[in-house]
């Protein structure tokens, strides 16, 4: 019996960010009880905070979780790559770069 729907299973890639990394949050993220301290559905990070990676580990054999140390929160949040963009390294984030083609003097 299948579960439904299947996930790509990340910890086949290397990380998509390493410690250290200066990311962003793509998300508003609540806690869905399973940060200690806060109450279920508190804000943990919004949308556009920046932080940086401390550590990574995974989750069911099958995600990597992030540790990312939200500074002006004070707070440590497990957040997935999804979830995440990078702000020191555009290939990571998904961002495209663009070139300019050499114009004419």
């Amino acid at each position: 019996m299948g579960l439904g729907r299947e996930q790509e299973v990340e910890i086949h890639k290397p990380p998509r960010f390493i410690p250290g990394e200066r990311v962003r949050a793509r998300l508003h993220v609540t806690n869905d009880g399973t940060y200690a301290g806060k109450n279920i559905g508190e804000s943990l990070v919004r949308k556009g905070d920046e932080g940086y990676v401390r550590d990574i580990g995974t989750f069911l054999q099958q995600f990597y979780i992030y540790a990312v140390e939200w500074v002006d929160r004070g707070t440590v949040v497990g957040m997935r790559a999804r979830e995440l963009m990078s702000l020191d390294n555009a290939a990571a984030s998904g961002a495209v770069e663009t070139t300019r083609a050499p114009t004419k003097e």
